[in-house]
């Protein structure tokens, strides 16, 4: 008995100092830094690896400091390639040749601070990208039809290298013009001369396709939709070439279509009109059913009407115009919103005679009906031009900073690419040097209908000595189309360090990579597909951080 009363007493004993224990509050200690070797050897049956825990991220913090507003300004350029006007130099040359030419091509305008190239992509009847629609472009690779040696598509890369540098591609296309010339021996088996004969119209010298047969309007459609469809262009580009221009004596032989097609008592004029209206208001809705965010711009002759044919016309005495020579009325579309942005030609000097370049870009800033003007300059013209306003060197410049006071005019476009770049150059430094001494961005849009779109955030930033790589928490929003990213070692100058643009076009990356920025402060402006700056955030980068 006494033994068992022993033996209960020394259990309600243990019992009473369990209790104990675990009531006791716990003696904060800390953490011992992780050692390779332990000094206290691990009790199991075998030696287990050490492993470090992840720290779990922290997101940067945004400073709460505004960096100011970029300007807003278009400034672009024509890469012409029909008859290798400006690239590529030559047809025959390997790709990887043309390829060099291309990019010393952009580096060019981009350290003028241009901010998008208008690349000729179609130039009759042709295709400088695979296409199911259309022959590869003689004009790239010195034969049509015949595919460049590489297992690169071409256009990808243009559209890539261009973006790379911050630039926006617009794919300009020629619609209605199917040849250079009356020769079609040259023409492959599979150009829509030889499939489609029943298309084609001659005139003058060239072939065209009959803008008035249905079949053609489809095509074109069609060709569009491929080129929006399979490539990140940011616009679909025309130029002035609607119908052909008027060829003394000669009149565009559509009869049998206009016969066939015309309404009661339409007249051929209005008729014509009315099949590029019809044209250019389907390739909106083909444009944008796909991607809303794709600009179509025109870029037509720089005379819409002279005033002696219509009182709304502009003081000139031009001697083909838009509306009654290329059938082309676009007035109408911009009143109705069909077309993003508008580069009338106002190729002429300030004070020409009959089309003064100044009351032209005046005329043009008065009916612009809330589209985007821009004003379309020919360099090609300096020194080269019976027109003696051309041998001032500061011609051009006069133009630009003109366009600068009219308030609906945003911007300006140089033809060609090679003028300012083959020759010209002094006049090229002058426009950076007096006018184009800061980088801006292109102007943006508004989308149809309002989206809400992600803000990034930034869980960290590593340097090393050749690349600075922007760690995000989740993968970016496909509405943001690129960032500007800034580093400086003081906030009140940190707007005006290089700029570099990360290019990313929706493709939900976790990260971003520019060159090595071992700096105090970072700056990012995300912008989304329409060019909306969606935010701006500025952080003080740890010293951590940097190599």
């Amino acid at each position: 008995m006494n033994s068992y009363l022993k033996y209960f007493s020394l259990f309600l004993i243990s019992i009473l100092l369990f209790a104990a224990c675990k009531t006791k509050k716990p003696v904060a200690q800390s953490p011992r830094p992780s050692s390779p070797a332990s000094t206290f050897p691990s009790k199991t049956s075998e030696t287990l690896p050490s492993k470090t825990l992840p720290q779990p991220a922290v997101a940067l913090r945004p400073l709460a400091y505004r960096m100011p507003d970029i300007p807003r300004e278009f400034r672009g350029v024509w890469i012409a390639t029909v008859a290798n006007i400006d690239w590529p130099i030559s047809s025959t040359d390997p790709w990887e040749k043309q390829k060099r030419e291309f990019i010393a091509l952009l580096d060019y305008y981009k350290s003028l601070n241009f901010n998008a190239v208008i690349v000729q992509i179609r130039t009759a009847g042709d295709a400088f990208y695979p296409s199911n629609l259309a022959p590869w472009s003689k004009y790239l690779t010195g034969k049509q039809a015949q595919a460049p040696k590489t297992q690169e598509n071409p256009l990808t890369w243009m559209i890539k290298s261009a973006h790379d540098r911050g630039l926006e591609f617009h794919a300009w296309l020629n619609p209605y013009r199917a040849t250079m010339t009356l020769n079609t021996e040259e023409l492959s088996p599979e150009h829509d001369f030889n499939t489609h004969r029943n298309w084609m119209l001659k005139y003058g010298s060239k072939w065209y396709y009959d803008p008035g047969l249905p079949e053609v309007k489809n095509h074109l459609l069609a060709i569009i939709n491929e080129v929006v469809t399979n490539y990140d262009v940011d616009a679909i580009h025309f130029d002035d070439y609607f119908y052909p221009y008027r060829e003394p004596k000669q009149e565009f032989p559509d009869k049998a279509s206009y016969d066939k097609y015309k309404k009661p008592g339409q007249s051929r004029e209005d008729w014509r009109r009315q099949n590029v209206n019809e044209l250019i208001f389907a390739l909106n809705q083909t444009i944008k059913s796909q991607k809303p965010w794709v600009q179509f711009g025109i870029s037509p002759f720089g005379v819409w009407r002279n005033q002696d044919k219509d009182p709304k016309g502009s003081p000139t005495r031009a001697g083909q115009t838009n509306y009654d020579d290329l059938f082309a009325d676009v007035l109408l579309w911009m009143k109705n919103g069909w077309i993003d942005y508008l580069i009338p030609q106002l190729y002429w000097s300030m004070e020409h005679r009959l089309a003064s370049h100044r009351k032209l870009a005046d005329w043009w800033s008065n009916n612009s009906y809330n589209t985007n003007v821009y004003i379309g300059n020919g360099p090609y013209k300096i020194r080269e031009d019976s027109d003696e306003a051309w041998k001032n060197p500061a011609e051009l410049n006069t133009q630009v900073n003109y366009a600068r006071t009219l308030p609906q005019i945003q911007g300006n476009a140089f033809f060609s690419a090679k003028s300012m770049y083959v020759k010209n150059r002094d006049i090229a430094d002058l426009l950076k040097k007096e006018v184009y001494d800061k980088p801006t961005l292109p102007p943006s849009f508004e989308p149809k209908s309002a989206s809400i779109i992600d803000i990034p955030v930034v869980f960290d930033v590593k340097t090393t000595t050749e690349k600075t790589q922007i760690n995000l928490q989740k993968p970016l929003d496909p509405a943001i189309r690129y960032a500007m990213v800034q580093g400086g070692s003081d906030l009140n100058t940190l707007h005006e360090a290089t700029i570099h643009t990360a290019w990313v076009g929706g493709s939900r990356v976790r990260y971003l990579e520019v060159p090595s920025l071992n700096t105090e402060y970072l700056a990012i402006r995300w912008i989304d597909h329409y060019g909306r700056i969606v935010q701006t955030q500025v952080f003080q980068t740890p010293k951590s951080t940097r190599p």
